[in-house]
């Protein structure tokens, strides 16, 4: 047993990698070794922002996808995206979307985090959109007038950079990160697109370090 053990994993719901990497994430998660604790930390990819995406940035997007692809097969992605939508470089809300939904428990959160991947990576639908957010939250079963309240408070805002700050205190400023925490010391575990059975290891080599 590791009693005084939390894995923290640094995501963004927006974020291509963190979709590709949520297949051998869940099989990490279901094979963790005994008192292991899991902590989801929102790292904060891209702040608000209400301009189109840049042609570059765009591109660059849409590059990243093409990559994830040959990399990570299997991973799917809905390029309509591009142009049924009007991208934003803007990942914020939709982190907190997840800080809103976490509120309820691990079950709603994670449902929100894929909720947000889905529509975004498969449905061609935004999550930089409050519209969206709010029939997400409908649909995985939030009350969505109390979300679409809470959606841009300066309660949720603030605590959204609570998340963030402690990511970065922590080393986590690229996506996914994963850091494991024992007796006070905090050390990054690598992550593995492919094999979650290589990620375990290191996270057994860090319990017994």
């Amino acid at each position: 047993m590791h009693p005084e053990a939390t894995l923290y994993f640094v995501h963004d719901p927006m974020c291509s990698w963190c979709y590709a990497f949520r297949p051998v994430w869940s099989h990490i998660q279901q094979h963790l070794p005994a008192g292991v604790r899991v902590q989801y930390v929102l790292g904060g990819l891209a702040p608000d922002n209400d301009e189109p995406m840049p042609a570059e940035t765009r591109a660059f997007i849409q590059g990243q996808w093409h990559k994830i692809i040959e990399r990570v097969p299997g991973t799917l992605f809905n390029f309509e995206f591009w142009e049924k939508c009007q991208p934003r470089r803007s990942t914020y809300p939709a982190c907190r979307a997840v800080l809103l939904a976490r509120q309820h428990g691990r079950e709603a959160e994670i449902a929100m985090i894929h909720a947000i991947q889905d529509a975004y990576y498969r449905q061609a639908r935004n999550p930089s959109d409050d519209s969206t957010l709010c029939e997400l939250a409908q649909q995985i079963g939030l009350d969505a007038t109390a979300f679409a309240h809470a959606l841009n408070a300066e309660a949720t805002r603030q605590a959204l950079l609570e998340d963030i700050h402690f990511a970065r205190s922590i080393g986590g400023d690229s996506f996914p990160s994963l850091f494991l925490q024992r007796n006070g010391a905090i050390q990054p575990i690598p992550h593995h697109y492919t094999d979650a059975s290589e990620v375990l290891r290191s996270i057994e080599a860090g319990l017994a370090g």
